[in-house]
């Protein structure tokens, strides 16, 4: 059919085209953007999942900066132990030394001095009010500390941490109160300011052999917390790598195939403006019948 006022075969190849060039377009947004999906409209279903999955995989990395400020508060509290487990030895040490016979009262004296700077360390460290170890001053910025958190006293609960992105998981560290039984032996003041326990007690050898088992076991107990959290840091940092990746499929566009759709789409792109051009021609077939 020979016609001028409508070209059906223009009209097809310029929807054609149309096409292609959306299509195109749409392909070097993503090559530009490195995504699949530039608009909601691209995948509105992938758009929602992927969002969700972002939002836990932001809460995994949170719970993951949690769980190591908890290992490094567990680290901080055993260093301190482990200081005062060193001091303690001293203690013992000097306790043996003041039983020697041919030591005379200025050498006793001495070893006094420094038994007691020991306890002035360990009751520093440990702190509290003077409701917990005696004296006649409360200690409330005690050197055994992490951002303002005293390490060695008591609380209801423990330390909750949470070591997961989900509600409820979460584990506790136990206290490590050192302001109680055997330790307390060692830095307890009465009420003029003066220790209850001195260098030449006859139980002195005991109560610091068994504050230094107190300490041995707090320490032992920490340990168990530390070793639970850097398997929790462990397994949130093989979650986090999960979600990314789960992620990446749905959001980020493979160079290779979007490449091969672009160079695909150009083609049509193109061939679709030369056919629309050879279109166009056609009516001037239906001019030559009117001419003869």
């Amino acid at each position: 059919m020979s016609v001028i006022n409508t070209n059906i075969q223009a009209i097809a190849a310029a929807r054609n085209l149309n096409a292609s060039q959306e299509m195109l377009g749409r392909s070097l947004s993503r090559l530009s953007s490195g995504s699949k999906i530039v608009n909601p409209s691209d995948d509105a279903a992938g758009l929602a999942v992927s969002e969700k999955l972002d939002a836990q995989g932001r809460r995994v990395k949170a719970a993951i900066t949690n769980v190591q400020n908890a290992v490094s508060y567990v680290q901080t509290a055993d260093g301190f132990m482990s200081g005062m487990t060193k001091i303690l030895s001293r203690m013992s040490e000097l306790a043996i030394l003041a039983k020697d016979v041919t030591k005379n009262s200025t050498d006793i004296d001495l070893y006094s001095q420094e038994f007691t700077a020991l306890q002035d360390q360990l009751r520093a460290t440990i702190g509290g009010t003077s409701a917990d170890i005696g004296g006649t001053a409360d200690i409330d910025a005690p050197l055994g500390a992490f951002n303002g958190i005293a390490l060695f006293g008591s609380t209801a609960t423990g330390l909750t941490v949470t070591i997961g992105q989900a509600v409820g998981q979460e584990m506790t560290i136990g206290d490590s109160n050192l302001r109680t039984g055997d330790m307390l032996e060692i830095i307890d003041q009465d009420g003029s300011g003066a220790y209850s326990l001195s260098l030449t007690d006859t139980d002195a050898i005991e109560a610091i052999t068994d504050a230094i088992q107190h300490v041995a076991t707090e320490r032992a107990s920490l340990g168990a917390s530390q070793s639970r959290l850097e398997l929790a840091a462990t397994t949130l940092q093989i979650e986090f790598e999960n979600l990314g990746s789960a992620i990446s499929r749905i959001r980020d566009v493979d160079v290779a195939e979007e490449s091969t759709q672009f160079a695909k789409y150009n083609i049509l792109v193109q061939s679709g403006t030369a056919m629309l051009a050879q279109a166009n021609q056609t009516p001037r077939s239906v001019l030559q019948l009117l001419q003869q």
